[in-house]
């Protein structure tokens, strides 16, 4: 029998609907059936794809036992934290100030009031590892509920006091701008320091690929020359595209991986990694020409058409990270992470033959011995390769991959979350223009013309996600108002089209009448969102960029675009918070970095006027789309015409020619027709010019 999850849209949640638990979405109804009942609130957070959240529930959530206990002694309320960031966002807070630590499935104890008492993340079945029991758990805050109210209460109250005091205030006299050249510069040493010389990447493991700070790296050497800075960008992105992390045979990459060389993932694919790893590796490839960054951002934008793209047009968020075992292998009665991926050499002797089997042990890694679990394998390339067949190498590769989707795959989740689909959209929009595939920039509209249908609304607010075209029920937070507006910019300097600079003006006059505080700093809900227990907050990076930084990047983009001084100064203080941690915590505001790296570079405004379809237009547009200057943005259009956007006004032909305008800080040049007066003026590379 199904449970009140049954009639949601997540598909985190409703893989949770035919469990015995009696659960509730977040909602008011929950807590008030707590308070009718005088029970606490079993708060249990995860996401679709989560490895962990799955192995709870098979262990504890689908037991009778467990559900029984659960449904007489609590109120259980399921969320993804996908769909509802802000509630993941607060209660996760606690979690780490309470015990260091964080993680899914996060499983947090509450009052009828939203109040937290007790907090943890994967509890098991039996203790274990030195970690109570779930059953231990839930019997011991059961007693303490029932024998010591007052005490629960104290802690509850102390907790929320707590976190209302770590709200991120300026003050008249600490209220900084952005990071000036001392603070990047500071921050770019403590980023050598961390740096891992040996295996790329920074810190120990597990690794995660650090895509805000490679964006970082790579706008600075653009900016100042720094050799340090692109030596670190680009030993990581050969590291990450050689490595297990990278799928070698269908593209994208996984989430992290476990250890510190790169070797093994775990297996999941997020939406938001392979979106801004497209986009750095299509600008390493701008900074330097170098092929297998051409290689990598193509695979991935392909990757992502093909495995997550949705009926509807959008981006679905993640493939999960197990798959059943294939028959023949077990049965598939079991799941298994990494299953659809690796490999033994048993099995590429079965698809290859002897002969192409060795030569695809040797050139992915395979070994008899393994790198991943049950003797299996996952490939990954040499470190250093020697002369390859390279025809030979593109056959095997070919067949190992139609083998591989004749295995049973992993789950998708075909939510659609707006943040992550605006940077799909950035990504596929100037990978598709770079790299002359105009599918990918059709991909990349079809997945704006979505939000806009399905997610945006007559006042200019966006909703978080949506299924099968169906709008879900949370409200947009920060990151999707500033992630939407930052693909729509990369649309409009792609396409040339000026609804995506006006919807783009939209979303980010959201973001400073309902996000912004008087002082400029920024909140991730909506000053009318659902009241929680407190408004969250956070300036600093996780998987993807905060939305406080994705903010501030995309205003400063939309200035200089319309020459408005309220968003230019709007996103000068909120950068003020990233100038205070540049130099202490570098690899958490990465994205706000990058930001400051724009933000001292320009405004650097490049307007192409020439007819549409013209080479010599195009040939200007294309070498001022790759331009590395951190604070360039691109307008192109028809001259004269009346939709033209701002930088295009009063621009007329150059002697009846296509022409480029550049001014810099708002300083304009001479206009020219000539793309390599245009290359020097605006610093793309000699490699791209071609």
């Amino acid at each position: 029998m199904a449970n009140r999850l049954a009639a949601e849209t997540s598909p985190y949640l409703l893989q949770h609907a035919d469990n015995p638990v009696d659960w509730w979405p977040w909602s008011p109804e929950a807590f008030e059936e707590a308070r009718r009942r005088d029970v606490p609130v079993l708060l249990s957070v995860g996401y679709s794809s989560c490895h962990w959240c799955h192995v709870m529930a098979e262990e504890s959530f689908a037991d009778e036992a467990t559900a029984a206990y659960l449904n007489a002694h609590y109120v259980s309320v399921k969320v993804d934290r996908e769909e509802r960031p802000d509630v993941d966002a607060v209660y996760m807070e606690a979690v780490q100030a309470a015990t260091g630590h964080g993680g899914w499935p996060m499983t947090v104890f509450l009052t009828p009031d939203g109040e937290p008492f007790y907090f943890g993340t994967y509890f098991p079945p039996e203790p274990r590892h030195g970690m109570p029991s779930f059953r231990q758990v839930l019997e011991g805050v059961h007693a303490a509920w029932t024998d010591r109210r007052e005490e629960v209460s104290e802690v509850a109250g102390r907790i929320v006091n707590e976190l209302a005091g770590r709200s991120i205030g300026y003050t008249e006299g600490t209220r900084p701008g952005p990071p000036g050249p001392d603070e990047l510069g500071a921050a770019l040493l403590v980023l050598a320091r961390e740096f891992d010389a040996v295996y790329g990447g920074f810190g120990g493991a597990p690794k995660f690929p650090p895509s805000m700070v490679l964006e970082f790296l790579l706008r600075h050497h653009a900016r100042t020359g720094s050799e340090g800075a692109l030596q670190m960008a680009e030993a990581t992105c050969e590291a990450m595209a050689r490595g297990g992390i990278h799928d070698q045979l269908g593209g994208g990459f996984a989430r992290y991986s476990v250890d510190e060389k790169w070797v093994v993932p775990h297996f999941e694919k997020m939406l938001y990694d392979n979106a801004l790893l497209c986009r750095v590796y299509a600008h390493l490839w701008r900074a330097t020409g170098s092929e297998r960054a051409r290689r990598v951002a193509l695979d991935t934008a392909d990757f992502m058409v093909r495995e997550l793209r949705t009926p509807q047009g959008g981006f679905a968020s993640a493939l999960d990270a197990d798959s059943p075992v294939p028959d023949g292998e077990g049965g598939t009665g079991r799941h298994q992470e990494g299953a659809y991926y690796v490999w033994t050499p048993a099995q590429l002797r079965e698809v290859l033959g002897e002969e192409d089997a060795a030569l695809a042990a040797a050139y992915f890694g395979v070994t008899e011995e393994g790198t991943f679990e049950e003797g299996a394998s996952v490939l990954r390339l040499p470190d250093t390769e020697g002369p390859v067949d390279a025809e030979r190498i593109e056959s095997v590769r070919r067949r190992l991959l139609a083998a591989r989707e004749e295995r049973p795959r992993p789950g998708r989740d075909d939510k659609v979350v707006a943040a992550w689909n605006g940077l799909a959209i950035a990504a596929l929009a100037e990978t598709g223009a770079y790299f002359d595939r105009p599918d990918l920039i059709e991909a990349a509209t079809a997945a704006a013309d979505l939000l806009i249908a399905v997610h945006l609304d007559a006042r200019g607010r966006l909703a978080r996600t949506s299924r099968d075209g169906k709008t879900g029920p949370g409200a947009g937070v920060l990151e999707d108002h500033g992630d939407v507006a930052e693909g729509f910019l990369a649309l409009y300097a792609v396409t040339g089209e000026t609804c995506w600079l006006e919807l783009a003006g939209t979303l980010l006059d959201t973001v400073l009448d309902r996000f912004a505080a008087p002082d400029g700093t920024l909140y991730d809900t909506a000053d009318d969102a659902e009241r929680l227990i407190r408004r969250p907050q956070d300036p600093t990076d996780n998987a993807a960029p905060s939305g406080w930084t994705a903010a501030a990047a995309a205003l400063l983009t939309y200035a200089a675009h319309t020459g408005s001084a309220r968003h230019r100064e709007a996103a000068e203080r909120a950068l003020g918070v990233v100038r205070a941690l540049a130099p202490r915590v570098p690899r958490f505001v990465g994205w706000g970095l990058a930001a400051a790296e724009a933000a001292l570079d320009g405004p650097r405004e490049i307007a192409v006027v020439g007819p549409a379809g013209d080479p010599a237009t195009a040939a200007l547009h294309r070498t001022a789309l790759l331009a590395a200057a951190p604070g360039a943005v691109v307008a192109v259009g028809e001259p004269g015409a009346e939709e033209a956007g701002p930088l295009l006004r009063d621009r007329p032909l150059l002697d009846g020619r296509p022409a480029a305008y550049v001014c810099r800080n708002f300083v304009c040049g001479l206009p020219t027709t000539e793309p390599e007066e245009l290359a020097d003026a605006v610093g793309t590379a000699e490699a791209v010019r071609s």
